[in-house]
């Protein structure tokens, strides 16, 4: 038997999936037309237990998005070793260039491998740097700002 709860968390995701919604406020709104009593501030835990994040589109509006899970991996562990690992992010033409703490690229390439963000393309990982292609400059640039948000939303957990 589903509890409110986890009904309103599945109408939360099946909403993002579907429409680009940029606000906890049009989040909430949503939800509730929906049929669920619920407040910001629930929706608020809700969007953090269930590991949703705001990216930034070629265009420079945002949106929420979710993180898909890989695995039995949450994805508050997967942004915790991306957002521990990285020193800067950086965008070159239509590559991100990500610099980790030393033997830390392959973990921070793989947590943002299990991410599957879009206009990921592929990542490359040595010992300290990670190189991520992307389709074209606005969406690396794009990137840059949504993986530099996620740096910091994370550190200020």
């Amino acid at each position: 038997m589903k509890t409110a709860k986890n009904s309103r968390q599945e109408m939360m995701l099946k909403l993002i999936r579907e429409k680009d919604i940029s606000t906890q406020e049009e989040l909430t709104s949503l939800v509730k037309s929906a049929g669920f009593n619920t407040t910001q501030a629930t929706v608020s835990r809700d969007i953090k237990d269930l590991g949703i994040i705001k990216v930034t589109l070629p265009n420079k509006s945002t949106k929420y998005a979710v993180l898909d899970r890989t695995g039995d991996s949450a994805p508050g562990r997967l942004l915790a070793v991306f957002s521990n690992s990285v020193r800067t992010i950086e965008s070159a033409m239509n590559i991100v260039v990500i610099k980790t703490l030393p033997g830390m690229a392959q973990a921070a390439a793989s947590a943002l491998d299990s991410m599957h963000l879009n206009d990921i393309i592929g990542t490359i990982a040595g010992d300290d740097t990670v190189f991520v292609a992307t389709p074209g400059i606005d969406e690396s640039q794009a990137l840059v700002t949504t993986l530099n948000d996620l740096v910091i939303g994370v550190g200020e957990c």
